[in-house]
């Protein structure tokens, strides 16, 4: 699927918002676009809206709002992922759009804290 000109303009705009919280940069990805802070994936673009990484610790703020998950259907299922929706309100706040986006890297970096956990354990077996 190509990415229309509109689509990269809105990334911009969401990763020139997100410069508060650190150095995110935008990688184009199945006809999205991933978010990343250190080479950490802490949000997606998808249809010109942000979704942010949720987990235990977050996923309430998102669920309490009745923000939806980021989903995809593949072979006639219906996958959703650990992003979801970015508050409305946050994206014309970018005080508020930092915190959640801090809360997504929180994520990000649990995740990524378990997922070497699980590798360096594997090697030590």
């Amino acid at each position: 699927m190509a990415i229309s000109n509109e689509q990269r303009e809105y990334v911009a705009h969401i990763v020139d918002l997100l410069q508060f919280i650190g150095p995110v940069e935008s990688k184009s990805m199945f006809g999205g676009f991933g978010i990343f802070l250190e080479g950490l994936m802490f949000g997606l673009v998808a249809s010109n809206e942000l979704y942010l990484k949720a987990d235990a610790e977050n996923r309430q703020d998102y669920e309490g709002l009745g923000l939806e998950a980021f989903s995809y259907a593949k072979n006639g299922k219906e996958f959703k992922m650990s992003y979801y929706q970015a508050p409305e309100e946050a994206m014309e706040n970018a005080e508020l759009l930092s915190a959640w986006a801090s809360s997504a890297y929180g994520a990000a970096m649990r995740a990524a804290a378990i997922k070497g956990g699980k590798r360096s354990r594997r090697v030590q077996t």
